[in-house]
């Protein structure tokens, strides 16, 4: 579940399209036609088409035309079942959203537990659809596989003892640290990527300079860190996720709610 904190750098916004159409098509509620032949496509099949294209070749990548061709369809048959790239746009954002992206849940260990499950299956989310760091979702359309995580979610931290708004922020604030980490992880994919340096032959090209400004005595505190201090073995999102829990949790028993 993402509750909307990808920021205002994406380049596509959620609820662009036709809202009120936007919901008929995720919750199924607009009329369907009683006559006529009997339809080629299913609107799943292009959701999930839209979905493969993005998970690809990124948002830059998908269009009416290129979901489509990977349909091996025309164009235009695609507007029988959705309107446009904006509604299909929502459609893909409930869709990968579905318990199924999720197979362990979030367990029943708790508020503490639910919140660490939700941050890590929230970060496999983005790494499996990186496309979802291009989109705005400030304003996300609420479909039934956003709501149905909004409600399992709710249910377990409830216990808590937190007003409502201060709930629903506990939520906002995982998944903002998540957002966080998952893009500076997809960066440094994209940084790999586009320079053919691997993370350490890029650090290891600075050494030279660095052992010399270092030994200046310009920078002591950075000259006296271990060597292990920008290692790689440690887990600098567990970390942040410990400890935004455990902030939590200072607050859960400051209002007498033991966990």
């Amino acid at each position: 579940m993402t509750s909307g904190t990808s920021g205002t750098s994406g380049t596509e916004t959620s609820g662009s399209g036709d809202i009120a159409r936007t919901l008929e098509l995720l919750w199924d509620t607009g009329r369907r036609p009683s006559r006529g032949p009997k339809p080629t496509l299913t609107l799943d099949r292009i959701v999930e088409a839209a979905i493969q294209v993005a998970d690809t070749e990124g948002l830059e990548g998908l269009s009416m035309r290129r979901v489509a061709a990977e349909l091996g369809t025309g164009t235009m048959s695609l507007y029988r079942y959705v309107p446009g790239k904006g509604e299909l746009l929502d459609l893909m954002l409930d869709r990968v959203q579905r318990p199924a992206e999720n197979p362990a849940g979030l367990g029943d260990g708790g508020w503490r537990a639910a919140l660490e499950a939700l941050a890590r299956a929230t970060l496999a989310l983005y790494r499996r659809h990186p496309w979802l760091l291009q989109v705005n979702q400030s304003r996300p359309i609420l479909g039934p596989s956003a709501l149905d995580g909004m409600e399992k979610v709710m249910t377990l931290i409830r216990p808590m003892g937190l007003s409502d708004p201060e709930l629903v922020s506990a939520i906002i604030m995982i998944d903002g640290y998540v957002v966080g980490a998952a893009r500076t992880q997809l960066y440094e994919r994209e940084a790999e990527r586009r320079t053919g340096l691997t993370d350490a032959e890029f650090w290891q090209a600075q050494v030279p300079v660095l052992e010399k400004v270092m030994a200046s005595g310009r920078y002591p505190v950075m000259a006296s860190l271990s060597e292990d201090a920008f290692g790689t073995d440690f887990d600098h999102f567990e970390f942040g996720l410990q400890r935004i829990l455990d902030g939590l949790e200072v607050l859960v028993e400051g209002r007498g709610n033991r966990v």
